[in-house]
């Protein structure tokens, strides 16, 4: 299952949508901007997460439904 995005366009070249989600981490609007704007460049350079890599990132977080035991 994915999350929804926005449908605003990211300033950054990835082509992933804005978040307009994130938090306010300064309370001065140009040091939020230019630290989230380095977040985007260290995620920009990494590589893509092999179907493997996903499959153990899905599990490590994954919540089974719980089981109830029915009455005898």
């Amino acid at each position: 299952m994915t999350a929804p995005t926005n449908a605003a366009a990211a300033g950054g070249t990835s082509g992933r949508p804005a978040r307009l989600d994130r938090p306010r981490r300064f309370d001065d609007d140009a040091m939020n901007d230019a630290y989230w704007a380095r977040i985007d460049r260290i995620v920009d350079q990494a590589p893509p997460l092999s179907d493997e890599q996903r499959a153990v990132i899905r599990t490590a977080f994954h919540q089974p439904a719980a089981r109830t035991r029915e009455a005898a």
